[in-house]
């Protein structure tokens, strides 16, 4: 009689700022995996880091990421979907490189777990739903700059007076460079270069 061997699970864990702690997330974590029988080969954590930071900028969930492409791992286990990502590109990117390697996700909030197709759908769902709420934040502040502009405020760079405009354009006729002209005048580099331009 064979006996099949312990899934190697990886822990993931995030907080978003430094006062937050990810013992929590793993001690749940840690707990299924005893549950289930899994072998913890590895815990990683990312403290004080967005989930909107892509992997470059979160250098432990790109240690998970590099060893699923060594296959170091059967399985990773996160406490919550939104502890992988904040952007269904960036969830649904992890999700592909995992499956390529054969590496399956449980997520214990959600109760997900990737080994099944219903997992499958509902993984892609709940990233759906975030970029949704996403896009529903970013609705809601052009509303309010909207409603900003409607009652009379002005937005965007304050207006420069028309005395340091045709100073920057006298300066420009002389043959002046740009950044000369900005250090002369007082202004932004890019500031002299729309003047100039219009």
């Amino acid at each position: 009689m064979t006996t099949t061997a312990a899934k190697r699970v990886a822990l993931y864990a995030r907080v978003s700022t430094d006062g937050q702690s990810v013992e929590n997330q793993l001690q749940e974590l840690r707990a299924v995996a005893e549950r289930h029988g899994w072998e913890i080969v590895g815990e990683y954590t990312d403290r004080g880091i967005s989930g909107a930071k892509g992997r470059s900028e979160r250098p432990q969930f790109n240690a998970i990421l590099n060893g699923v492409a060594r296959k170091e791992f059967d399985l990773v286990a996160a406490w919550s979907v939104d502890r992988l990502g904040r952007s269904l590109q960036h969830l649904i990117s992890f999700l592909n490189e995992l499956h390529a390697k054969k590496v399956d996700l449980y997520l214990h909030q959600q109760g997900i777990d990737t080994t099944t197709p219903a997992g499958r759908a509902m993984f892609s769902m709940l990233g759906v739903f975030g970029e949704f709420e996403r896009a529903m934040i970013q609705e809601r502040v052009k509303a309010g700059l909207k409603r900003a502009v409607a009652q009379g405020k002005v937005l965007g760079r304050p207006m420069l007076n028309g005395d340091i405009e045709k100073k920057v354009l006298a300066l420009r006729a002389k043959g002046q460079g740009i950044i000369k002209i900005a250090k002369t005048v007082g202004i932004g580099v890019g500031t002299v270069s729309r003047m100039v331009k219009a």
